[in-house]
């Protein structure tokens, strides 16, 4: 596949697959580069128009992609025809495979009352399988931000006890500190709220900082870098 690379960013890739990419240039006006030829937009509203040009070149079997994200907020189109199976058997496959592990673990701590198989790591999952380039599957803001979180939940209940200003002052704590770090990790902050609400957690105290969460979240990077490589190496 060659790439002929434009001013501003833009490119054009010809081959089986080929690209368009666009960038706002003022409010009221877009340029649109399409295999080659510029079109211009003049529109109070030129995102719709953005998209119109775009789902036209999906349509024809092209793949439209943005090469930055601009300020009208349009991201990667990504045609339905441009999903592979392996895109989709690996990730889905991982996901049953790390509820499959959780569940097994689960018999060995069911005599404590306590669970792997918590809604947080079902989260997790969907963000580490689905979209494992994001920020939010960074390894380091994950164990950060779960490890963090669920100890603003043990703080707020011990500080407050159970109720709305326990559920409020942890998640916001749990939402500062991520933003402030800068390890924003969207599945972690239910696990102030997990630990609250539920008195069978309550026993672990602050060990509830790891378990289940950091613990669980270890068992799923495994099975992350299984499912990356198997959709390089196994592609369908």
């Amino acid at each position: 596949m060659s790439v002929q690379r434009l001013p501003s960013s833009y490119k054009i890739f010809h081959g089986q697959r080929s690209s368009a990419s666009f960038s706002p240039l003022s409010t009221h006006s877009l340029f649109l580069f399409r295999n080659g030829a510029r079109i211009t937009h003049a529109s109070p509203f030129p995102s719709i128009k953005i998209r119109r040009e775009c789902r036209k070149i999906a349509k024809k079997g092209f793949l439209v992609q943005a090469t930055s994200e601009s300020s009208f907020g349009l991201h990667k189109w990504l045609p339905a025809s441009d999903v592979s199976i392996s895109d989709v058997l690996w990730p889905s496959a991982g996901a049953f495979l790390a509820m499959a592990m959780l569940g097994r673990l689960d018999q060995f701590v069911a005599s404590k009352g306590i669970s792997f198989t918590i809604a947080p790591l079902g989260a997790v999952c969907a963000v580490l399988f689905a979209t494992p380039t994001s920020p939010a599957a960074r390894k380091s803001n994950m164990f950060v931000a779960q490890i963090a979180c669920a100890a603003f939940g043990v703080l707020a209940f011990s500080l407050f006890g159970p109720g709305w200003l326990a559920r409020g002052a942890s998640l916001a704590a749990s939402i500062g500190f991520m933003i402030a770090t800068g390890t924003t990790h969207p599945p972690a902050a239910s696990l102030p709220l997990l630990f609250i609400d539920g008195a069978k957690l309550h026993k672990l105290h602050l060990w509830y900082a790891l378990f289940p969460g950091a613990v669980g979240c270890l068992l799923l990077c495994l099975i992350q870098e299984v499912v990356i490589y198997s959709k390089e190496n196994f592609k369908f």
